[in-house]
């Protein structure tokens, strides 16, 4: 009889659906069961040696609470006997019922150590969330959380898997520490994913995800010579499709919808073989080498909020003198999903793992090395301007100018009309710390949404006391006179949209969350703070963004 090897994760959830992810530890079939006799049986799939299945739950009932218990081939597996899982409440499928939603989200996710062992990066907000969850299961909780990257760190790998993976491979032969392939990659996904606490919270709380670099490699995407340069290694190939495999079946097929589901051929394909792994890697290949051959985005709409999840790594053009952010097919679907059927939702999430809105003279340093790598300078200029963009990270929205400018456009137009929503909000994380930036457009009328950039990072990750002092001297007026010495050496003009940063920068391991009611939004910012013995999430901003 197959056990349970990770999870459940509670992933979609509507008002009578929900989708709950597992992997087992051999083939079998997973039954969801609720105690109304609603629930849901699927099938496992194989890839690579491995077994998972996506169950979908149906029956449930809009605005309740529906615990769940977990069963392989009719043995039940979940919740775990074991300690300290019974002192956990049970699972549960939350419906929503009404327009009130509460959205929390972050980025940058290191794992954390086993319990009792010292924390290098500090407590983890998700182990907070979960313990305020677990002493108050009927209080306040999150209707979603979202992810915005850096679930995995396949390149900062932990002393405990660089043991581990010293014991299959030769740490001195490349890519040395960091995973090589999709058993190494599951290991990740283990070590972050077993945490009792987060183990119990991703089983309750439904979650929408997508990657970032640290999910593949640091600076993923960042070029076309970087990428040219990855393809002439031994070991890239290998590492990316793992990635992208990997990433396929622990975050993307839960980020959909049941009718995406449906309509998906891989995800037929993968279920109806024997064995997976081949149509999964034919896919991922695919992706690999044409951006434009898959799309990672998603759009998501919890009652009046709608979130559209945009892929900012992988969908790149990266061939230099047309670079952009997203491929012009990429462009066009994410201006449908933000207006179809506007006037239906009165809070717009656009969901970015990368911040559109950056410190002055970031953004300015980034747009100005976009100018030398495209070779405006002459050969040698460029060749700098790519060492720069590489060692300093120079690859967010800000390096693709014209992608800038033209989601600084979409975001305007949005927020624009006697149907616009009331809110516009950027989720992004990625840097480490979190703000809040404001936008305006000088020379035309001022969207009537609140358009704002909320950007939270890390989850459980630290930053060097270094760029501590360089993000907060970024803001500075100081460095915006900087940042346009670098652009009028570019031959830069002034971007369309200016802002300024309206709250923080706030550093430490954080959520922040969103609740809205009708066309009202209040965010506030939690900070993982250590007490005692346990772990706390303090809050340390909240403020209304809409009424």
């Amino acid at each position: 009889m197959a056990g349970l090897r990770l999870g459940p994760l509670l992933r979609y959830v509507d008002g009578s659906s929900a989708t709950v992810w597992a992997e087992t530890d051999g083939p079998g079939t997973v039954e969801v069961r609720c105690p109304d006799g609603t629930g849901g049986t699927s099938g496992t799939f194989q890839v690579y040696g491995h077994h998972y299945a996506l169950v979908r739950v149906t029956g449930l009932t809009p605005g309740t609470t529906t615990p769940y218990e977990v069963f392989v081939d009719g043995e039940r597996v979940w919740p775990l006997a074991r300690e300290p899982f019974p002192s956990f409440p049970p699972s549960v499928i939350r419906t929503p019922a009404g327009d009130d939603r509460r959205v929390s989200f972050g980025s940058c996710r290191w794992a954390s150590p086993p319990t009792g062992e010292p924390d290098p990066v500090g407590p983890d907000a998700l182990d907070a969330l979960a313990k305020r969850l677990a002493a108050d299961p009927d209080g306040e909780r999150p209707d979603v959380l979202l992810l915005l990257g850096d679930q995995v760190y396949a390149d900062e790998t932990s002393d405990a898997t660089k043991e581990w993976l010293a014991k299959r491979r030769d740490l001195s032969e490349p890519p040395g520490s960091q995973v090589a392939d999709y058993e190494e990659y599951t290991h990740l996904y283990y070590e972050s994913w077993l945490d009792p606490q987060v183990r119990w919270l991703l089983s309750t709380v439904p979650t929408c995800m997508i990657f970032d670099d640290h999910d593949v490699i640091d600076d993923w995407n960042t070029s076309a010579s970087w990428v040219e340069d990855m393809r002439a290694t031994s070991w890239w190939r290998e590492r990316v499709l793992s990635g992208l495999m990997s990433y396929w079946v622990h975050q993307h097929l839960g980020n959909l919808s049941p009718a995406d589901l449906d309509a998906d051929p891989l995800y037929a394909a993968v279920r109806e073989a024997p064995d997976g792994t081949g149509a999964l890697r034919d896919f991922a290949s695919r992706a690999e080498a044409d951006a434009t051959a898959v799309r990672w985005s998603y759009r998501r709409d919890f009652g009046r909020v709608r979130l559209v999840m945009v892929d900012s790594r992988a969908a790149r053009v990266l061939e230099e003198g047309r670079r952009s952010m997203l491929d012009r097919d990429e462009a066009d679907w994410l201006r449908a999903q933000i207006f179809d059927g506007r006037g239906s939702y009165d809070h717009l999430l656009v969901g970015t793992s990368l911040p559109w809105l950056l410190p002055h003279l970031v953004h300015d340093v980034e747009a100005w090395s976009s100018v030398l790598c495209r070779g405006d300078k002459g050969p040698r200029w460029a060749r700098l301007g790519e060492k720069l963009r590489r060692a300093a990270d120079l690859e967010h929205w800000s390096a693709f100018p014209d992608s800038f400018e033209e989601l600084a456009e979409l975001l305007a137009e949005a927020g624009s009309g006697h149907d616009a929503p009331a809110t516009v909000c950027v989720l992004s994380g990625d840097v480490h710390h979190a703000y809040v930036a404001e936008p305006d457009w000088p020379g035309r009328a001022a969207p009537e949404a609140r358009v704002v950039q909320l950007t939270c990072s890390p989850v459980h990750n630290s930053i060097p006391a270094s760029m501590r002092v360089g993000f907060r001297f970024g803001w500075s007026a100081a460095a915006r006179t900087l940042g346009r010495a670098f652009a009028l050496h570019g031959g830069l003009g002034r971007p369309p949209v200016a802002w300024r940063r309206t709250g923080g920068p706030w550093f430490g391991n954080q959520l922040m969350t969103l609740a809205t009611r009708g066309r009202s939004a209040v965010l506030r910012l939690e900070h993982a703070r250590q007490e005692g013995a346990g772990v706390r999430l303090r809050r340390v901003m909240e403020r209304q963004l809409s009424r």
